[in-house]
């Protein structure tokens, strides 16, 4: 499922100028969540984030049937340190 989303929405976000550093469907408790990690430069914003769910949101929604359950779509930046 990660790389079905990874090919999805890479060439997308690069069009904004956004990195696609990681997708992760995880089972967190009782919730699954659609984690993708973002950068950009000089940092990633409140505002990028907004811009890439909004960017993901429609893509994601045409792999519905792919997913078993629902899941919370988690769109966060990478930090810094982690590269």
């Amino acid at each position: 499922m990660d790389e079905k989303v990874k090919k999805l929405i890479e060439k997308p976000l690069s069009e904004k100028n956004i990195k696609l550093c990681s997708v992760n469907y995880v089972l967190e408790g009782n919730t699954y969540f659609l984690r993708i990690t973002i950068d950009k430069e000089p940092f990633v914003d409140v505002d990028t984030c907004v811009l890439a769910t909004e960017i993901i949101n429609p893509l994601i929604d045409t792999l519905e049937d792919e997913f078993d359950d629902s899941y919370v779509l988690d769109v966060c930046s990478q930090e810094k340190g982690d590269k």
